[in-house]
């Protein structure tokens, strides 16, 4: 959904697709760990007035999951990024320590870094023909 979202000084409409992937690229994300992290983070994003609008694991690798959120302006993308990798590892791994046992000797789930990518709305070349075309009439 592609509607602007109202806060109190402010309107927005900011879409990121974020990816995190597992410490060592283990393949170790299930259907179950799937679902958990989807909740998760969808209680996370909540939270921070921030909506998870997707969210989907690699089943095939099973050593990656795609987010899409609709960000608040308040809340920066690596803040958010860094709540959601901290809160789902420390969960994930207390409640499938001994599946992930094999794999991790130490506390980890996700691998350091993150990819954050900005999208919807507006394709970049009608945006930078808009902004080049102000003060002009239509």
């Amino acid at each position: 959904m592609n509607k602007l979202r109202s806060f109190s000084h402010s309107v927005a409409l900011l879409k990121v697709h974020i990816v995190f992937v597992t410490k060592y690229r283990h393949p170790v994300i299930t259907d179950e760990i799937e679902a958990d992290i989807k909740v998760l983070a969808q209680n996370i994003c909540a939270k921070n007035d921030c909506i998870l609008e997707d969210a989907k694991a690699d089943l095939g690798a099973k050593d990656h999951i795609h987010l899409l959120v609709d960000l608040a302006p308040k809340v920066s993308v690596s803040k958010l990024c860094n709540t959601l990798k901290t809160v789902t590892s420390r969960e994930i791994r207390r409640r499938y320590a001994q599946q992930l046992k094999p794999y991790y000797w130490k506390p980890v789930f996700w691998k350091r870094g993150f990819s954050a990518i900005s999208c919807g709305g507006t394709p970049l070349s009608v945006l930078k023909q808009y902004i080049e075309n102000q003060g002009y009439d239509d």
